[in-house]
């Protein structure tokens, strides 16, 4: 994540995104969770899942969107906070 160093990404669990085929997942860093509804969209530059979010920091109710463009086996995306911070990210699949 650009805005967040590695040790704040793993604090609590290794940071992690799952999306699934039918684009709903979930995601994990630092002490942020959260729940992912997504739809295909084109950005103009290309095809992504754009997706809504909701879930918890340290136990408080935060939401956002973001999107992903999954290559591979590789992502990359964006993740917004409802008027707060934001960071760009690169994941890669594992298993």
């Amino acid at each position: 994540m650009d805005e967040w160093d590695q040790d704040f990404v793993d604090l609590v669990a290794e940071g992690h995104v799952t999306v699934r085929k039918d684009g709903t997942g979930e995601f994990q860093f630092g002490a942020v969770q959260g729940e992912i509804d997504g739809r295909i969209e084109d950005m103009g530059a290309g095809t992504v899942l754009g997706f809504a979010w909701e879930g918890s920091d340290e136990l408080d109710p935060v939401c956002g969107r973001g999107w992903v463009r999954v290559d591979g086996g590789e992502m990359e995306g964006h993740l917004c906070f409802h008027r707060g911070m934001d960071s760009a990210f690169k994941a890669r699949k594992v298993g």
